[in-house]
């Protein structure tokens, strides 16, 4: 057996052409969607992320700013900017590109941004939409992502039994809220790293979310014949035949895929969705600054 590839890489196009007629619609009414990226340090994974939602917003029209900080700048001066494009009319979306320096408290850093520019999603009051049993806001884009992966694919959640693996306010505890909503359906359960016996708990589920960033944990044996995995992680691991001695490596090994039904991979899964949601989520604020 020989999974179907979910390609996210297509998928993210799609959506991302699909916004092209609302911004132009946008633009009909003089407004022309703005995203706002605050990228601290030298990360170099970090850069690669912005440079990549860069490249996004060039390619279907959204107007895009990076506000380039040192790793020596202090919690009081982040705090600062935001307020600054909190204050900006012409921001319609804010990021704050994670991991934030040293000694900087990520958490009230997220809390500070107005919750209708939180194009992340992070922000208490849009994750509070989703305990709410809502998703009409600013949905956080890897979950948002994922969500869109396996309607695209028609994938069958009604009583499905869905296993996360991981359970960060990023990716395992949002994507948990939107599998358990009325109208997906799931029945989910959220492991960690102090869960036993993960490995069987995963050989019951319909469907398995892997999201903890640690190469090829998730093994073919953990995998139910038929199941959908979903490979959230991408770590770089050491690879000789390779020109520059490295590669991209999941969260799931790969010969899951002679086991699963659907798999995502990796590249071109989930990473593409994450940044074609955040541009869905830029129009979406723009669109809600209108309104």
């Amino acid at each position: 057996m020989s999974a179907v590839l979910l390609d996210g890489k297509a998928l993210g196009s799609r959506i991302e052409d699909e916004l092209v007629g609302r911004l132009t619609a946008l633009k009909a009414k003089g407004i022309e969607p703005h995203l706002a990226v605050v990228l601290a340090g030298e990360d170099a994974a970090s850069h690669v992320y912005v440079r990549n939602k860069e490249r996004s917003c060039k390619r279907i029209g959204i107007r895009s700013t990076r506000i380039d900080l040192p790793s020596s700048v202090g919690q009081d001066e982040l705090m600062q900017v935001i307020a600054d494009l909190n204050a900006d009319d012409s921001v319609h979306g804010i990021l704050v590109q994670s991991p934030t320096p040293s000694g900087t408290d990520e958490i009230a850093i997220t809390e500070a941004i107005d919750p209708a520019k939180d194009v992340d999603g992070f922000h208490p009051m849009n994750l509070g939409r989703l305990v709410m049993g809502r998703s009409d806001g600013l949905v956080p884009c890897t979950p948002a992502g994922v969500m869109a992966l396996l309607a695209d694919a028609d994938i069958d959640l009604v009583g499905a039994k869905a296993v996360i693996i991981g359970r960060s306010r990023i990716v395992g505890m949002p994507l948990a809220l939107l599998l358990a909503q009325k109208g997906i359906d799931a029945t989910v359960t959220i492991a960690h790293s102090r869960t036993e016996d993960i490995a069987s708990i995963c050989r019951s589920a319909d469907l398995v979310i892997a999201a903890i960033g640690r190469p090829a944990t998730i093994k073919a044996d953990w995998i139910k014949s038929g199941a959908t995995v979903i490979d959230v992680g991408i770590s770089r691991v050491a690879d000789d035949s390779r020109p520059n001695g490295t590669r991209l490596a999941g969260d799931v090994d790969p010969t899951a895929a002679e086991v699963a039904g659907h798999i995502t991979p990796v590249p071109g899964g989930v990473g593409p969705m994450t940044i074609a949601m955040l541009m869905s989520n830029t129009v979406k604020a723009a669109e809600m600054s209108f309104d």
